[in-house]
């Protein structure tokens, strides 16, 4: 190698190091460390007062790059003034695929509700985030992730929003207090079907239905059936609103299969908008 050649390679090196050192957490899909792992994230335009946060989890195999690609998604929400914080799942021992650790009887790996926490603090702190006025949501594994934090710790978080996702065998028998979420599912939905599925043995997903009575149990619902069934644009809701004061339960059942629907995130920003205080 000549040395105009070594020179235009270490020159090279160093444009490489300063151009990777430039994006700071947050810009150009750059990650944001915490202890427990990574997460990505689109931050309005607009600086302005403490500001609502949508965390959404990615379903299995999925990462947080892969999130804030959906435009049409995060654009939503960012116009309207929204933090979008898409964490990064960790392998699945076994599998090379990113997921959540929230199964029942499964090794732990990572304590997702600590992590979450960890993202929020740090996040919270870059970006003054209301921590009054976050939504949790994911899609697929990541919906099943945020129906585990909601049963875990209802209180920490504003409200529930998790996509064609649920909890597996064995239910919980119970959760530790009221939520105020909305659930979506396509009806033709093959991977997370509304019964429930046999993966493989000892490996099964929940029934959504039965899922749904432990939240009506947890939201002190007066009823089983639901008390008001309406058909908006592209989705039938079902919601019980016979139950305590302050909660919520909503069902928008699409006739999609198993995906974030593109009218998802305008329906759920506005829900989210109606039941907490802006």
């Amino acid at each position: 190698m000549t040395l105009a050649l070594r020179l235009w390679v270490g020159l090279l090196a160093i444009g490489i190091g300063w151009s990777a050192g430039a994006y700071a957490c947050g810009a150009e899909e750059a990650a944001c460390a915490v202890p427990l792992g990574e997460y990505r994230v689109a931050v309005p335009d607009a600086a302005g007062p403490a500001r609502p946060a949508l965390v959404f989890f990615h379903g299995f195999g999925g990462s947080g790059t892969g999130v804030l690609r959906q435009q049409a998604m995060v654009t939503e929400f960012t116009a309207h003034g929204y933090v979008v914080i898409a964490p990064e799942g960790l392998e699945r021992p076994g599998t090379g695929r990113a997921s959540w650790n929230f199964r029942p009887n499964e090794r732990p790996w990572r304590d997702e509700l600590a992590f979450t926490r960890e993202i929020l603090a740090d996040a919270g702190k870059r970006w003054n985030i209301d921590r009054a006025r976050v939504l949790l949501a994911g899609e697929s594994n990541g919906g099943s992730m945020v129906w585990y934090l909601a049963c875990r710790t209802p209180g920490e978080f504003a409200a529930f929003a998790p996509v064609a996702g649920g909890f597996w065998d064995p239910l919980p028998p119970s959760c530790a207090g009221p939520v105020k979420l909305l659930h979506t599912h396509g009806w033709a939905d093959p991977t997370v079907p509304l019964e429930g599925r046999i993966v493989r043995s000892g490996l099964v997903q929940g029934d959504i239905f039965a899922g749904l009575a432990i939240w009506r149990a947890a939201n002190g619902c007066a009823t089983q059936a639901p008390t008001a069934i309406t058909l908006e644009g592209p989705a039938w809701h079902r919601r019980w609103t016979s139950c305590a004061p302050g909660t919520w339960l909503e069902f928008a059942l699409h006739d999609g299969g198993h995906d974030v629907p593109d009218w998802w995130a305008a329906m759920a920003r506005g829900w989210f908008e109606r039941i907490v205080v802006r």
